[in-house]
């Protein structure tokens, strides 16, 4: 007997989203510390991060119909401090209320309390870790149920939400962007470090099971190869670290601060975000459950 997956493409756009949110937030944070005049940076931040993470919060909802059918289900959630699932519900929750009050703060130009950034931010780094730790706790598939999976969902989560940051700024704060270089810098290492970590997790999957090795083998030579290999690794990860590799490090700081340079940066972010969702996507429907005997 096999366990077919329930959870597909919604799913996959609710973890992105919420990772995603729970980057930009994290982003503003690191703003307020390393570039205190990036205002509208910071702004752009406080801003996504609820929203993203809003919208994910419904495609979840409409994806779980029982729920629909039933809100009590949802409330029912809160009923056991020892589920994954419960302390997700804790965790969005808080974050939807702390990111809401934020962002309703610097939209009105009042100052955000520091105190209160800092939660936001412990607890964004909590929704992000989250979003891995849903999928591992379901032990019947060796694709998620992998210590390394929370570790890269959290890299990736951190990487979407700077991504999407950096893209806001190019459009809307091109000065705060060229000045916002030890943020750009951090940027270009998570990248790196998800590579590592994709690379990682493909191979201890791919020993520890045969349902692990068959999930591995549809990512990197089967049914999911040409959007592994195309969307998340080259544009994804390669890219954004090449142009980054090129703009940071072989370009002098007049082009760097062109608008031409921002352009090809866009270019690099949004690979960022487009890896960042495939990198959900595939984990979700690549996984092939154990096989029981019966």
């Amino acid at each position: 007997m096999s366990i077919e997956p329930v959870w597909g493409a919604p799913i996959a756009w609710y973890l992105f989203l919420a990772g995603l949110g729970a980057g930009a937030y994290i982003t503003s944070a690191f703003l307020r510390w390393r570039h205190p005049e990036a205002c509208g940076m910071r702004l752009a931040g406080h801003v996504i991060a609820p929203i993203a993470v809003a919208i994910g919060l419904v495609l979840l909802m409409v994806d779980a119909e029982a729920g629909l059918h039933n809100p009590l289900r949802f409330a029912l959630l809160l009923s056991n401090f020892g589920s994954v699932m419960t302390w997700g519900v804790v965790f969005l929750s808080v974050f939807m209320a702390v990111a809401l009050i934020t962002a309703a703060l610097d939209l009105m130009k009042k100052k955000v309390p520091g105190w209160l950034e800092m939660a936001g931010a412990v607890v964004a780094l909590c929704v992000a870790a989250y979003t891995g730790a849903l999928l591992g706790v379901c032990n019947t598939y060796p694709l998620w149920n992998n210590a390394l999976l929370p570790v890269l969902f959290t890299v990736s989560a951190l990487s979407a939400g700077a991504a999407s940051v950096l893209l806001a700024a190019v459009v809307r704060h091109a000065d705060e962007f060229n000045k916002a270089g030890v943020l750009k810098k951090f940027h270009f290492c998570l990248p790196i470090i998800e590579m590592l970590l994709v690379a990682s997790l493909c191979f201890i999957t791919a020993f520890n099971s045969t349902a692990g090795f068959e999930s591995v083998a549809s990512l990197v030579a089967g049914e999911w190869a040409v959007w592994f290999w195309l969307g998340l690794v080259f544009v994804g990860l390669i890219l954004p670290t090449v142009l980054e590799t090129w703009l940071l490090f072989f370009t002098s700081k007049e082009f760097e601060e062109s608008r031409k340079a921002h352009w090809i940066s866009f270019a690099s972010d949004a690979g960022v975000l487009v890896g960042g969702f495939m990198l959900r996507y595939l984990v979700v429907m690549a996984a092939v459950p154990l096989t029981f005997v019966m």
